[in-house]
């Protein structure tokens, strides 16, 4: 089941799937949105205005409660990492002007991954392993983006365990109130299987052998 999103100050319209975030509809069609707190609900960096069909998506969060005030939400405000598609019907979303100014995390990324491009492999896979604790997720995300940087049974093993880290980082960042309800990504008619744990050491010993 699909909605229709139309984004009034870009110009942009395209189509939602029932059971994804307003966050995530609006970035697959090109309408980038920032949250500070990482989809935590614990700012207002990602709201926005639903000025109609407000009727299709899930009711407000406690955390959109505590960010937004009543009227803010009177005047149909929501935060996208909050809001989930619920039904099929027209949303028209009026989103907040931003600063031009590149977001932190971008900047930081960009310079994050010049550094990493000029390391030597073994010193590559030490620094992800530093970073696994606290910055995987967009560790990840970039460098799987640069694919000539490492070997092909290296990247495949970080593609493996980059993107079943960024799902179950999604599925911690969920509301409480959605924690139950399967996603757009996860239709409730098929069961997870579980992920097989990937071995860096067999990753490893294989790209030095090819090298």
């Amino acid at each position: 089941m699909e909605a229709e999103l139309k984004f009034e100050r870009e110009n942009i319209s395209g189509i939602g799937v029932v059971g994804s975030y307003l966050i995530d509809a609006s970035r697959r069609l090109g309408v980038e949105i920032f949250d500070d707190c990482g989809r935590l609900g614990l700012c207002d960096s990602c709201a926005v205005t639903v000025k109609s069909g407000a009727e299709f998506l899930s009711e407000p969060t406690k955390a959109e409660i505590e960010q937004l005030s009543e009227e803010r939400r009177a005047n149909g405000e929501r935060l996208t990492c909050q809001a989930k598609i619920v039904g099929e019907g027209e949303i028209v979303v009026l989103t907040h002007e931003k600063k031009e100014e590149k977001p932190h995390h971008e900047r930081v990324n960009e310079e994050f991954r010049k550094e990493f491009d000029a390391l030597p492999l073994e010193q590559k896979v030490s620094r992800l392993m530093e970073l696994e604790a606290v910055t995987l997720s967009e560790t990840f995300s970039f460098i799987l983006n640069s694919p000539y940087t490492l070997g092909g049974k290296l990247v495949e093993f970080l593609s493996g365990f980059g993107l079943k880290f960024e799902k179950d980082d999604k599925d911690a960042k969920r509301p409480d109130e959605h924690k139950e309800e399967p996603t757009a990504e996860e239709p409730e008619n098929e069961p997870e299987k579980p992920a097989a744990a990937p071995d860096l050491d067999e990753a490893v010993e294989a790209e030095e052998k090819e090298s």
